[in-house]
């Protein structure tokens, strides 16, 4: 059987407040609570590493050299990405399975489920040379 864990991220969509409003202060301290319940059950299994919410403020780098930049948040901001959970898990199906768990999908959520490769398609280091950063005499 293999015991091989592979990393998987979790990236949370429509995360914002907008979803929450229609509820009182105790049922979004219930919905805290939950969401803090499910993250931390999985970091006590081995099965989520880290997590982290993102700020809504956004800013935008495209073009040769950089050449435009553009400050958000945009109106798209269901389409936007609000924070992510970091997995080790066995498969897709694993991963799944903790998404489909998350308290927040009830309230609009919409949860991205992406393997993390080591290879890029273009060939570009994904992890630090062995000898990066190393003065040879």
């Amino acid at each position: 059987m293999n015991n091989e864990r592979l990393p998987y991220l979790l990236l949370f969509r429509n995360s914002g407040a907008e979803n929450y409003r229609h509820l009182s202060p105790h049922q979004r301290q219930e919905v805290v609570e939950r969401w803090n319940a499910w993250f931390e059950g999985l970091v006590a299994q081995g099965r989520a590493v880290e997590g982290q919410p993102l700020e809504d403020a956004t800013r935008i780098v495209a073009g040769p050299g950089g050449s435009r930049v553009t400050d958000g948040p945009f109106p798209e901001t269901k389409e936007a990405i609000g924070g992510y959970v970091k997995l080790l898990v066995r498969d897709l199906e694993e991963a799944t399975a903790i998404a489909r768990m998350h308290p927040g999908l009830e309230y609009g959520l919409v949860v991205e489920v992406r393997a993390m490769t080591p290879d890029c398609h273009l060939g570009v280091n994904t992890k630090p040379s062995g000898s990066a950063g190393l003065v040879h005499h």
